[in-house]
């Protein structure tokens, strides 16, 4: 988990307290091309808004951060309202304040009279603070960057709650691959008890290994393929002590996979999908060929198994799996426009191949 607040551009991760920094630069720079722009002076929009930041400060933090989430989200909105409007009024005339104290005595000399902004007879201060027009004014430049960063605040609510549906869904199918898993190997392994098989104590071993490994190690968004293809391996051994010496299993891995990252649990699908409808459902001998290449970060990945004889009502190995429908709605969570999945229902098999290009993903790269 990201620490909260923290952004992902790249690979390069920006703090909440950077991303605060840059957008109070980045709306610094926008008043003063803006007023700059409209009085053909950028010197004196630069002198001047330096000087209204603060009032701009104040204001969108006492917003977005007291009177928005402990009045309006928590639906409190006669106090919001009422708050509101004081701070509403109150950053008007903090702006009329930095106006008439710093910014318009620095005006008049570059234009030499006040009767650029005030009727005739308006001279004290109050009256310059309290002016109708110049008011309006302030109404528009102080509330012009609070409205700018409210509408990035609420895009950001709304990437994190896309991101926490997304995370609780992965979850969600990534958690029903450990039942599913268990309770498969669960039956490998009373089926060798029943026998009196020797090897039961080996089944619980490489067992235990497995669910250490999903339980612990794939708690994350990306596990080292390395560790997928162990641990691939091993639920292989598992099905082979089962089944013995009818089963004929072929395993093969080609390519440069160190420091090669994968969602987890990601293969396994494919594998068990093979044995459940290559194996269990066939009573003589059967075949399960499983190949896996890597080359320039391009994973492809070909699982067939051979298929019982056409019975009154065959099974769709695509259809009737579980792990099948689960591994497609990841695929589309995680790598959406990166994967290609073809599966092939033949006469004496059944063919999943997957293409994965492992450079383009969809992590999840930002956290509440």
């Amino acid at each position: 988990m990201q620490p909260s607040g923290d952004i992902y551009l790249g690979g390069l991760r920006i703090s909440r307290l950077t991303q605060h920094i840059l957008f109070w630069i980045a709306a610094y720079v926008i008043m003063v091309l803006v007023y700059g722009y409209s009085k053909t002076t950028y010197s004196a929009a630069a002198r001047n808004n330096f000087f209204y930041i603060p009032v701009h400060v104040v204001y969108f933090y006492t917003l977005s951060g007291w009177l928005i989430p402990q009045f309006l989200l928590k639906r409190r909105y006669v106090y919001f309202f009422v708050l509101f409007s004081i701070v509403f009024f109150a950053a008007i005339y903090l702006t009329r304040f930095v106006d008439v104290l710093f910014v318009e005595p620095y005006l008049v000399r570059l234009y030499g009279s006040y009767a650029v902004w005030y009727d005739e007879g308006v001279k004290g201060f109050w009256d310059k603070v309290l002016y109708p027009n110049a008011f309006f004014g302030a109404l528009k430049g102080v509330n012009f960057i609070l409205w700018f960063g409210l509408a990035i605040k609420l895009f950001k609510l709304l990437l994190e709650r896309r991101n926490a549906a997304l995370e609780a869904e992965l979850n969600f199918l990534k958690g029903q691959i450990h039942p599913h898993f268990l309770f498969n190997t669960l039956n490998n392994l009373y089926g060798l008890t029943l026998s009196g098989s020797d090897q039961s104590p080996q089944v619980v071993l490489k067992l235990s290994g497995i669910l250490r490994y999903m339980l612990y190690e794939c708690n994350t968004d990306r596990i080292e393929l390395q560790k997928e293809v162990q641990m691939i391996s091993a639920y292989i051994e598992l099905e082979k002590i089962r089944y013995g010496e009818r089963l004929d299993v072929q395993f093969s891995v080609n390519g440069d996979y160190d420091n090669i990252e994968i969602s987890p649990l990601l293969i396994l699908p494919f594998v068990e999908n093979a044995f459940k409808h290559g194996t269990s459902e066939q009573v003589g001998n059967c075949w399960i060929n499983i190949d896996l290449q890597l080359q320039n970060r391009r994973l492809k990945l070909k699982v067939s198994n051979s298929k019982p004889e056409p019975a009154e009502h065959p099974a769709d190995p695509s259809e009737g799996s579980i792990g099948l429908k689960n591994v497609k709605k990841r695929l589309e969570l995680l790598y959406p426009d990166a994967y290609k999945l073809k599966l092939f229902d033949e006469g004496e098999l059944f063919l999943a191949v997957l293409e994965l290009n492992l450079k383009r993903s969809n992590p999840l790269r930002y956290e509440s």
